[in-house]
């Protein structure tokens, strides 16, 4: 063994060493050397614990694994596809292109999922909301009303003019037409219309009591009238906004839907007046008193009915008050009756000629009739169009063109519903048979 396989400090150090035959190993070559087991993989490793006390070295036990090129190829292939594919999914994801799955950007908020359109009308170019461009483009055109009445003073005897009450009205025309309530105007010895805020003195053009529309005039022009609507095409459900003054209150708005078409009722003014309303539009738009002659609007901002009645309890004061329950004369009539009222002062009516009696499940036992419902004729005009197409007193008219009648407030009814000159099938009941006669509505301006 050669001197430099020592540590050199070691020649200084130790004495030189010797051998004796005892000592000396043969050598065999490599190849004749037995093979060595396999180390076994639960074998626990060799350590090697030199502790300086011999020259001889030792070594710690090591595995070496060795790869081949097409592993190292494979494996970087494998790799990258898989790479790959998460960031596909990643991508995928983060755009929301998996059903059902939400996406990054909803969870962020970086990007709304929806957004629901506002629906806008148009008022004098200026996008709005629906009911503040309804309550821009119809406001300047609905009117309050005040009525004065000449009374005589208690303490000193002479005439006064006090304010008697209000109302409201809506500009039919730009030339200073007013299209309001019978009952509005009715007694008034002055009327006041303020408009914008001027107050301006109104005439009254004409009135119609039956149908309890009235007309009334201020002098000028360029007045903002209102856009008509039309009423035969509304809808249960839709919505609506009422104008008026109520409680004196000009310019107040109210919103709400249509309730119900083609209500009917009966009103009695007095001892002897009494007003039949047909085909009304009901309303859950707030109305109380000063509403009345008001614009019952669409969400166009056009007329289709005036508002003129309301269903309710008594308030703390005793006066009517709201309750949800209010109704309006549809514009189609309302503005027939006006052009009316315009031109001549007075209006004129379809109408049979007949005056009836209702007919219920009571009274039908009492008297044994052979319906339960209908419109018993008390009278017939002598000349009139049912005297004319053979309707006798006794008769129980149970249909009138589409509509059943089932008292008095359905005749009224189906007859305002035609125009003067209709022909109409009516059904009726005399003693035990049924008859339908065709019966022309005439003019009640002719009675």
């Amino acid at each position: 063994m050669s001197p430099d396989e020592f540590d050199r400090d070691s020649e200084n150090s130790r004495e030189p060493l010797t051998t004796t035959p005892e000592d000396v190993a043969v050598v065999e070559p490599s190849s004749a050397l037995p093979a060595e087991s396999p180390a076994q993989d639960d074998e626990p490793l060799r350590v090697c614990d030199y502790t300086g006390e011999s020259d001889a070295p030792c070594e710690e036990p090591a595995r070496v694994r060795r790869w081949s090129s097409a592993a190292v190829v494979t494996g970087a292939a494998l790799g990258a596809v898989a790479g790959g594919v998460l960031v596909a999914a990643g991508i995928v994801w983060t755009l929301g292109l998996i059903p059902g799955v939400t996406p990054l950007r909803a969870i962020t908020g970086a990007v709304p999922v929806s957004a629901q359109a506002t629906v806008t009308i148009s008022a004098k170019g200026v996008a709005l909301d629906v009911p503040e461009a309804v309550a821009s483009k119809v406001v300047p055109s609905v009117v309050n009303i005040t009525i004065y009445q000449t009374q005589t003073d208690q303490f000193s005897g002479q005439s006064v003019t006090v304010e008697a009450g209000n109302g409201s009205g809506v500009i039919i025309r730009q030339d200073g037409y007013i299209l309001t309530n019978n009952h509005v105007v009715e007694n008034a010895d002055r009327v006041s219309v303020t408009v914008g805020v001027e107050d301006k003195r109104a005439t009254v053009v004409g009135v119609d009591p039956t149908t309890d529309l009235a007309v009334i005039k201020i002098d000028g022009t360029g007045y903002p009238a209102i856009e008509l609507g039309r009423s035969d095409n509304l809808r249960v459900g839709q919505f609506v906004m009422a104008i008026g003054s109520p409680f004196g209150l000009d310019k107040t708005v109210t919103s709400g839907i249509i309730s119900a078409l083609q209500r009917s009722e009966q009103v009695r003014r007095g001892a002897n007046a009494e007003t039949t309303y047909a085909n009304l539009i009901q309303t859950d738009a707030s109305i109380n008193p000063g509403n009345s002659g008001g614009a019952l609007v669409d969400a166009a901002g056009k007329l289709v009915g005036i508002n003129t009645l309301i269903q309710s309890p008594s308030g703390g004061v005793g006066a009517a008050q709201s309750a949800g329950i209010g109704f309006a004369i549809p514009v189609d009539f309302a503005s027939s009756i006006a052009e009316q009222l315009i031109t001549d002062g007075k209006a004129s009516h379809a109408y049979l000629g007949v005056s009836t009696q209702t007919v219920d499940e009571e009274i039908a036992l009492l008297y044994r009739l052979p319906v339960k419902s209908g419109a018993f004729v008390a009278f017939v005009q002598p000349g009139g169009p049912s005297d004319k197409a053979n309707v006798k007193r006794g008769d129980i008219i149970t249909r009138i063109g589409d509509t059943p009648i089932t008292g008095v407030a359905d005749v009224f009814a189906a007859t305002r519903l035609h125009k003067i000159g209709d022909t109409l099938p009516v059904e009726l009941v005399r003693a035990d048979q049924k008859l339908t006669l065709q019966i022309t509505l005439g003019s009640d301006a002719s009675r």
